[in-house]
Parts: structure tokens; sequence; C-alpha cells
């Protein structure tokens, strides 16, 4: 059976996010040269420029789908639990678990913020980890379960925290305490009932 243009298309472009992907990780943004994708991943150096005009176009797409599969799973580790406190504390511990993972170590917390400065990197995680955090927070509020308070400035607030603490877990800090560090913060925002 032959494969259609659009399919060729498709692996092409799935064939350089994968290599891609796996350069940044590695490597950091500036260590990667757009050709040498194209080589590693078996096509012509023109359908890379074709297909992502440039290294921050390419970049882009990665870092993008990295924040998507990230906030899937805080979701998905949230959606785990009934409970609105547990699924709480779940997607936050998959969000700082997810620093040990190379990509979104180097390519999320560290190139990102840089490389596509900090607007786009933080309309990026608003879109996805960052949503469902203040998903959480709101529904916590309206159970009574934390304070009726603003949520945008408590998720910014919290979503800054664990950036920070996954970077530093990815850093070679101790994800226990880490875990432990967060459940003593989050613990501060329930209510006394």
């Amino acid at each position: 059976m032959a494969v259609s243009r659009a399919e060729q298309r498709a692996a092409t472009r799935h064939a350089l996010l994968a290599e891609g992907r796996w350069r940044f990780a590695n490597d950091g943004y500036h260590h990667v040269v757009l050709a040498e994708v194209a080589q590693a991943a078996g096509v012509t150096k023109g359908a890379a420029y074709h297909h992502f005009d440039n290294k921050a176009g390419l970049f882009r797409a990665v870092v993008r789908e990295v924040q998507q599969e990230l906030g899937e799973r805080v979701a998905t580790a949230a959606e785990d639990h009934e409970d609105l406190w547990e699924q709480l504390r779940a997607g936050c511990r998959a969000f700082l678990a997810a620093g040990a993972d190379p990509a979104v170590r180097q390519v999320l917390l560290v190139d990102a913020p840089t490389v596509l400065g900090w607007d786009e990197w933080r309309t990026l995680d608003e879109e996805s980890s960052a949503r469902h955090l203040a998903e959480a927070l709101t529904a916590l509020a309206a159970a009574g379960i934390i304070a009726d308070q603003p949520v945008e400035p408590l998720a910014r607030l919290l979503s800054g925290a664990m950036n920070e603490a996954a970077l530093w877990i990815a850093r070679g800090g101790d994800t226990q305490a880490a875990e432990q560090a967060l459940d003593r913060l989050l613990a501060g925002l329930r209510t006394s009932a």
C-alpha cells in the first residue's frame, strides 16, 4: 500500500521532533544543530526547514510537546484519586517527579525560559500543567477545603515553587525532601475545618 503525501509529511515531522527532543534534552538548545538533527532523523535539511523554519521553530514544537505530555501526566496522577485534596497532592507530586525526566529538566525548566522568553514560556505552561493547578485550587476553594481566595496569584506562587523544586530535584536534590516540603506548604492552605 502506497504512503500518502500527508502520511509522509507527518512521518517526517515526527522523526524530526523525536530526534530534536532527544538532542535538546541531552545536549541543550545551544549545542544542537538543525542540519545534524535532520541527518540523524534520515531527512534532508530542506525538509527540516520546511517543517520548522529554523532551530527555534523545532525547539518551540518540542517544548509544546513536552509541556503537553507533562500536563497529561499531572492530570492522570490527579485523576487516580477521588478526594480533591489527594488530587492536588498527587498532581503536584507528579510534577515534581517529572524533574527527573531529561526532556522536562533541560527543555522545559532550563532552556525554554531563556530561548523562548519568559512570557511565551509562561503562556505554554499555563496551557498545560499550570491550568490543571488553577482548576484544582478552584475546586478546593469551592468545596471549602482551602480558604476562598483569588486563585490566580495562589496558582502562580505554587507553580513557581514547584518549578524551582523540580529543577532542584533535577540537579540532584532529594525528591522525598521536596515532597515533604511540598506537603507542609500545601497543608498551610487547608482550612481548619
